[in-house]
């Protein structure tokens, strides 16, 4: 369950529009007895599935209460550069923002790890001085750049 103001709609939408192994679900109104104890308008959505390559998420439209922040977040294993600068660009446009370390928050202000592969493969090197290298160069990016880690590794 995701908690949103009013945009779990709109959130569905973005992300069935990025992930290519998306679809948007069923969704519920608020009744008036559910609108009467929000304060949310009678008839918008208050709910929406949808789902992502393979797993399932409701979206809530409940109001400003609750805010996203970084304690939760969501990776994207990706397999190459390309795939990481796909995810990358897409999930920070329209008011995204890029952190570190291949972090970035969407518009919605739901973060996120955009985390290559390799660069799994590379921290987990047997060699302490390599994977040293390797952090070093990824905490000071905050796109992942592959081939600065390869660099970094040799």
């Amino acid at each position: 369950m995701l908690w949103f103001d009013t945009q779990a709609g709109e959130a569905a939408a973005f992300y069935n529009s990025i992930f290519k192994d998306a679809t948007v679900g069923n969704s519920t109104e608020y009744t008036p007895e559910s609108a009467k104890m929000t304060g949310q308008q009678l008839g918008t959505p208050m709910t929406v599935e949808f789902e992502l390559a393979g797993l399932k998420f409701t979206g809530l439209n409940g109001g400003p209460m609750f805010k996203f922040n970084e304690a939760v977040s969501f990776v994207i294993s990706c397999d190459s550069q390309d795939e990481v600068d796909y995810y990358w660009s897409r999930l920070t446009a329209d008011g995204g923002e890029e952190s570190q370390c291949g972090w970035l928050k969407d518009k919605f202000g739901l973060s996120w790890q955009v985390t290559p592969i390799r660069l799994i493969e590379l921290m987990k090197d047997s060699d302490p001085a390599r994977v040293s290298r390797v952090t070093s160069a990824m905490m000071n990016m905050k796109k992942i750049e592959i081939a600065d880690l390869e660099d970094a590794a040799r």
